[in-house]
């Protein structure tokens, strides 16, 4: 935990240090309170001397002025230094998040990451916030008060050297048998953020098939989960309070005796009593504020060790290192027995196995199969959201790992399953493709994308605001504009992951000519189900159960493959029924 403090307070170190520092201060003037109370009493008062009494009243009142100016600013410095280091933490974990592979987000899972961004990171600005003021304040007033307790009485003084070891020990087990709690409370949270977030993202599915009941369950066994959790540091930690206050009961009876009798023996001033007991409350609260300061230390100790767990992970797609001169970007790819399983190490089954073919540079390769052929997967390890498990992908007859990431994706445009738009305008959406590119250039490709139309009727045209993931556009409008995006790219390799399945037969002829006429150098390589998409592919693969079934043009195909002649005749018998 301590690392992240050191390491992500950049900017905010002066702040940091200020806020302790005035803490200090903060406490010598509280400390010189009941000293001068006790002097007014057992001094001023039996002499009846008012102007001294006034000069020690001014003096307390001018201290705790001090005081409270101390413990404001250093409220304040404790609260931005808090804040700077947690913005400067999320900022790190999303930096972090965005290397990530699909397989290292998949691994942690995207509700966990939230969590981790939001609640845990909450957690460590609270102890931060907490430790530069109480962690400081409470020890640093328990340490001087005792001293302090020692020079006015030794004798009751031991009370207090008895009590608060006690205290401090209890204090000690219970955060020790809460601590491992804490990590699973992170977990259920992880859990019921899943759930949540699955229901937001699936709701018309939910509503489709009357399932609200069903994801009503599944939340409630989520929630109950966390609320176990919860409940189960709670009754521990709820023993903490009463067991303090019992401590503080006992040793200030204690004192009240021992004192009483010292005070009616005439050996102890009751000025001097009264000041014991102002340090005896101060020792016992100071002792109360670590005890509860020390179990938001555990709960954000175990929140740090999750955030590390993410920081210290190294991407499992990492930037070629052995490559000095990139080649011309043209787009010819080529597989070379590559296989391809989700879990790496040797374990799982191959999703791809043993997959050789090439695309030279400019040419239209089309993918078909069954749904759960692989079909997806092998276009996914072009860009490398995934790397091969063995093999090798070559584009531009370089080994893809060899590429600088960003310099590889940049020669890729893609058109996910997923139609996916972000919020904002629709022209900050197109502009993903080519930043530089001007409201002429973005009207031109609409038109290629046989999206004008539809974008010129919208209400602010390209400044027109889309809800998050484009809902208020319909599934063809988003599959088109997203083909506009890519296609605005003018990549060397563009893929369309069944991306006109939403457009009808006219429109997906259009595009497919805008393809021919405004990317002649591009290779386009499709998946699709429709073999209207794909029959006039220079070539079209076969996948069948991850493997390369048949290759050839869609005459060849129909001619010498069973596979694909089989799905050709069953869409004609669907056309003609």
């Amino acid at each position: 935990m301590f690392q992240l403090f050191s390491t992500h307070l950049e900017g905010y170190r002066r702040q940091a240090i200020m806020a302790p520092i005035l803490i200090v201060f903060e406490v010598l003037c509280e400390l010189m309170l009941p000293l001068l109370m006790a002097e007014i009493v057992d001094v001023a008062i039996p002499r009846g001397d008012t102007s001294y009494i006034l000069k020690l009243g001014a003096l307390m009142i001018l201290l705790s002025i001090v005081a409270m100016i101390c413990g404001i600013f250093a409220s304040k410095y404790s609260a931005i230094s808090s804040q700077g280091f947690g913005a400067n933490l999320r900022q790190s974990l999303f930096d972090k998040v965005q290397e990530f592979s699909f397989g290292d987000i998949d691994g942690f899972s995207s509700a966990s990451l939230i969590t981790r961004m939001t609640n845990d990171v909450n957690a460590m600005t609270m102890m931060l916030s907490v430790g530069l003021r109480i962690l400081v304040r409470a020890p640093m007033m328990l340490i001087m008060a005792l001293v302090v307790t020692l020079s006015i009485n030794a004798d009751l003084a031991m009370i207090l050297v008895m009590v608060v070891p006690i205290m401090i020990a209890i204090i000690g087990v219970l955060i020790s048998i809460c601590f491992p709690l804490f990590g699973l409370l992170q977990k259920r949270i992880d859990g019921i953020n899943s759930v949540i977030q699955e229901n937001l993202i699936a709701s018309r599915v939910v509503k489709a098939f009357v399932r609200e009941r069903h994801e009503g369950e599944k939340f409630k066994v989520a929630n109950d989960a966390l609320s176990s959790a919860s409940l189960s540091v709670g009754v521990r930690m709820s023993a903490v309070m009463p067991i303090l206050i019992i401590a503080l009961n006992v040793a200030s009876l204690m004192v009240l005796y021992f004192g009483g009798e010292m005070v009616m023996g005439g050996t102890f001033a009751l000025g001097d009593l009264n000041a014991f007991f102002n340090y005896l409350f101060q020792v016992m609260m100071s002792v109360m504020m670590v005890g509860m300061s020390l179990v938001q230390f555990s709960r954000a100790q175990a929140c740090a060790k999750r955030i590390l767990e993410v920081l210290n992970t190294i991407p499992s797609i990492q930037d070629g290192k052995h490559t000095t001169k990139l080649p011309t970007s043209r787009g010819a790819v080529s597989f070379q027995d590559v296989s391809f399983r989700y879990q790496q190490k040797g374990e799982g089954d191959d999703v791809l196995s043993d997959l050789t073919f090439s695309v030279p540079a400019g040419q239209f390769l089309a993918i078909v199969g069954g749904t759960g052929t692989g079909k997806s997967s092998l276009v996914n390890l072009i860009p490398r959201f995934y790397d091969v498990s063995d093999g090798c992908i070559l584009l531009d007859g370089l080994d893809v790992r060899s590429y600088p990431v960003g310099a590889l994706r940049e020669r890729i445009g893609m058109v996910l399953q997923t139609n996916l738009l972000f919020t904002g305008t629709v022209r900050d959406n197109l502009l993903w493709g080519d930043e530089t590119a001007t409201d002429e250039t973005l009207w031109d490709v609409l038109r290629d994308a046989h999206s004008y139309d539809f974008v010129k009727e919208l209400p602010d045209g390209l400044d027109t605001q889309l809800s998050q993931g484009g809902v208020n556009l319909s599934g063809g409008q988003k599959q088109r504009l997203c083909i506009a995006r890519a296609m605005l790219k003018q990549p060397a390799v563009l893929i369309l992951d069944d991306s006109t399945s939403a457009v009808d037969s006219t429109t997906e002829a259009s595009i497919r000519t805008s393809f021919q006429q405004k990317l002649k150098h591009t290779t386009v390589i499709m998946i699709a189900q429709r073999i209207s998409s794909v029959r006039y592919a220079d070539e079209i693969l076969v996948l069948e159960d991850g493997k390369l079934a048949g290759k050839g043009n869609h005459t060849e195909l129909l001619e010498t493959n069973q596979i694909y002649r089989e799905i050709y005749q069953s869409q004609q018998e669907e056309v003609l029924s």
